[in-house]
């Protein structure tokens, strides 16, 4: 499968769309929710055009998995989260019409819930993404050390 260039999400993937990247490599790449349950929220989306899990392909879905374990250790490193929520939502619930994985810090007393709230809390600014994309940066560049 190839990107749809009218795909948001292949637009995003492949870096045609403003993201705020933390890491990539020939099959995905990972940058910041736009609009983050908890700070260091994380999407792991694959550059070729998949829409849910049960379509990807082997190289593709390691590629997500190994992702999602580095990602993991980056917003453990950083936050201290009381764990990490990994979570995927196929079929109509995808509202990406693109495969995504969300890589989600938490914290005792959050409800999940939340998570899928429909109202928006407000405008996150680009300011503290980019500050919080650097951090994720630098963090994970450590580990690939």
């Amino acid at each position: 499968m190839q990107a749809k260039k009218d795909c948001l999400g292949c637009r995003l993937a492949n870096k045609n769309e403003t993201i705020y990247m933390v890491y990539e490599d020939d099959y995905v790449t990972c940058f910041l929710d736009h609009d983050p349950f908890n700070e260091g929220h994380t999407l792991i989306l694959p550059k070729q055009h998949f829409l849910d899990a049960d379509e990807l392909d082997e190289e593709t879905a390691n590629a997500i998995m190994r992702a999602s374990i580095l990602i993991s250790k980056v917003l453990k490193s950083l936050y201290q989260p009381d764990g990490i929520t990994i979570n995927q939502n196929g079929g109509v619930f995808n509202d990406l019409t693109h495969y995504h994985m969300h890589v989600v810090p938490r914290y005792e007393g959050q409800w999940f819930g939340e998570f899928y709230r429909e109202e928006v809390v407000g405008e996150v600014d680009v300011r503290e993404l980019e500050r919080v994309r650097e951090r994720m940066v630098e963090a994970v560049n450590e580990l690939m050390i």
